[in-house]
């Protein structure tokens, strides 16, 4: 299951059960006479079944989705209102689901600053209309309440940001996989189309890769590998990003990068990478194939294909060389 679809079934059920419970507490108002609680838990729950709505409409966008604080600040800023107009001690506790909901729906940090500014004047209501210990007995409830769902969703919030970053980080190296290389390379190309300016590729490969394997074992070739690794993130520049495609080859991503400025980088990594003594295996060396986008170039495809092909050009002409494949020339 996707984190879009998750939440789309969290919110729905969170939006479901509150307006159940609200609808719930509208009818026993309702039975003991209680007309002006009655119609607020009814507005309420018009409110939470807009916004069970809201989320099956925007589905697709629940990640990012901005109508859920609009919803959750109208329930919120309508039961302080009622608890401050209205003089009836047991609609302190109708805070308490919009508490879980709060944190339930929306972002941690604007989760907690929405349900702070709903128990401040909660509190302050227990305060002054109850006993002491009765107070304070729900004042520790809610604050309680608070605290265990914050850091349950702070838990899995961490926990979801921890398999997001090793669906898209290679265990080995540390760099990107080619999982997240389309996506991040999608992005790219459309900031270059937007602004104009140029965007470079190279496509990177360790030679010999398989004779290192038959010499030094399929660990030899991960350390090396795991070596050259972090040797390309100290050459490339910030702004730049690294991807490893499989246990021999890589890939670079240089944004505001021209033809003229691939062509320099590719040639550092290429004679550094070949001067350098690596622990175990000695003197390695790698292939580059480069190119820059063109007018054509609207689409990841089109730029890993020619910085592919630029590869195999420049073993033809040999290992430790580099290759550049130009695409159409872009139009200013």
């Amino acid at each position: 299951m996707t984190e879009t679809r998750l939440r789309t079934w969290t919110h729905s059920f969170g939006y479901g059960l509150t307006a159940l419970f609200i609808f719930t507490l509208a009818l026993q108002n309702l039975r003991y006479g209680f007309y002006e609680l009655f119609y607020l838990a009814l507005v309420m729950t018009g409110l939470l079944l807009s916004g069970l709505i809201y989320t099956l409409v925007c589905r697709r966008q629940q990640l990012s989705a901005p109508g859920h604080l609009l919803i959750l600040a109208g329930l919120n800023g309508g039961l302080v209102a009622a608890i401050l107009a209205l003089n009836s001690p047991g609609v302190t506790h109708w805070a308490m689901p919009l508490l879980v909901l709060n944190l339930l729906i929306l972002p941690l940090r604007r989760g907690l600053g929405l349900s702070i500014l709903l128990l401040v004047p909660v509190i302050g209501s227990l305060w002054f209309s109850q006993p002491g210990a009765d107070a304070l007995i729900t004042t520790a409830g809610l604050i309680l309440l608070l605290v265990v769902v914050a850091l349950y969703t702070w838990h899995y919030d961490h926990i979801a940001q921890s398999a997001e970053d090793l669906a898209i980080t290679d265990p080995v190296t540390g760099a990107h996989n080619s999982r997240f290389l389309d996506e991040t390379l999608q992005k790219e190309i459309s900031r270059a189309i937007a602004t104009g300016h140029p965007l470079s590729v190279i496509n990177l490969s360790l030679d010999y890769a398989d004779e290192v394997r038959d010499l030094h074992g399929k660990v030899g070739l991960q350390t090396l590998f795991k070596a050259v690794t972090e040797h390309l993130f100290g050459v490339i520049r910030a702004g730049d990003t690294l991807y490893t495609l499989d246990e021999s080859e890589f890939f670079l991503i240089l944004p505001y990068t021209p033809e003229e400025g691939v062509r320099v980088i590719a040639e550092r990594i290429r004679r550094t990478i070949g001067e350098h003594e690596w622990t175990g295996i000695g003197r390695t060396s790698v292939s580059l194939g480069c190119t820059t986008r063109g007018n054509g170039d609207t689409s990841t495809a089109s730029l890993r294909n020619r910085a592919h092909q630029a590869i195999h050009e420049a073993r033809k002409r040999g290992m430790d060389s580099a290759w550049f494949s130009p695409g159409e020339s872009v139009e200013a």
